[in-house]
């Protein structure tokens, strides 16, 4: 799944081509998971102002006042080509096609498409609820770690993936963090002090912010092939701390694998509070 540094990344490379052009044509199409195709057509002699990722969710302005935001959730990317360039996947996994003189950008396997009024956006619950965004300019951590412990009687590793607590983690970054931090990611929320949270806070903006350039996910400081992650797709395969068996289960509703060492994340005995 993209996370936020995946998104940051896609709306640099689309804002660089798009800000700024007209839009000579617009259309869009059906795709799995995709319920509700947008009109497009709306925006067609329309000059694009901005390109920004918000958390997970990218949003594209229009100077008539219409933003079009999507969501990758799982499989969805945006690709950029010059007119005429062969693309890189079929025409039938486009979802959103938008062309201007210099760029043609695509939504491909996108099941999150909108074109919305500022009022549409204000009241969008997905963008109003979201939580601090971890590569936003301005961070709140202490805003973030508030969120979290709304979430005290959660699993750290549910809570965590929740956009309503803190935006742009995904599940890489998830298990990476925990690791690092030492935290169980089995244990509540509630288990872990304020100071554990924001470390486990500053932690995952650093990963995200490390991995904004492009190219394989780092998280280890190590790009060689086989060494960018510490935890993440290894179980079975030693702990790079300490040699122990990377273990990994699904977790939460959703079932989202998570890796963790057992040793270097024993489980968090609640810590007895005053009261």
């Amino acid at each position: 799944m993209p996370e936020g540094d995946t998104i940051f990344r896609t709306a640099a490379v689309l804002r660089s081509v798009l800000v700024g052009e007209r839009v000579d044509a617009a259309r869009a199409r059906p795709g799995p998971g995709l319920r509700r195709v947008p009109d497009l057509s709306k925006v067609v002699g329309a000059t694009i102002t901005s390109v920004a990722a918000r958390g997970k969710h990218l949003l594209i302005d229009f100077d008539n006042g219409l933003t079009l935001r999507s969501h990758l959730r799982m499989r969805g990317s945006w690709h950029r080509y010059r007119p005429g360039e062969p693309w890189r996947l079929p025409e039938s996994q486009a979802n959103a096609i938008l062309e201007t003189a210099g760029a043609v950008a695509v939504a491909f396997n996108t099941p999150t498409l909108e074109l919305m009024t500022d009022a549409g956006m204000a009241r969008d619950r997905s963008l109003r609820e979201l939580g601090p965004d971890l590569l936003g300019v301005e961070f709140d951590v202490d805003e973030a770690v508030l969120r979290l412990r709304h979430r005290d009687r959660e699993q750290l590793g549910n809570a965590l993936l929740d956009q309503r607590a803190v935006a742009g983690i995904g599940n890489v970054v998830k298990s990476e963090t925990a690791f690092i931090e030492r935290m169980d990611p089995w244990a509540f929320v509630g288990d872990f002090s304020d100071d554990e949270l924001k470390g486990a806070m500053r932690t995952a903006r650093r990963l995200l912010q490390a991995n904004t350039r492009g190219g394989a996910r780092v998280t280890t400081g190590n790009p060689r092939r086989g060494q960018e992650l510490w935890v993440y797709g290894r179980a079975g395969r030693p702990c790079r701390r300490c040699g122990t068996r990377i273990e990994t289960r699904q977790q939460g509703e959703l079932a989202r694998s998570t890796y963790w060492c057992p040793r270097c994340q024993p489980p968090r005995r609640p810590t007895p509070r005053s009261g």
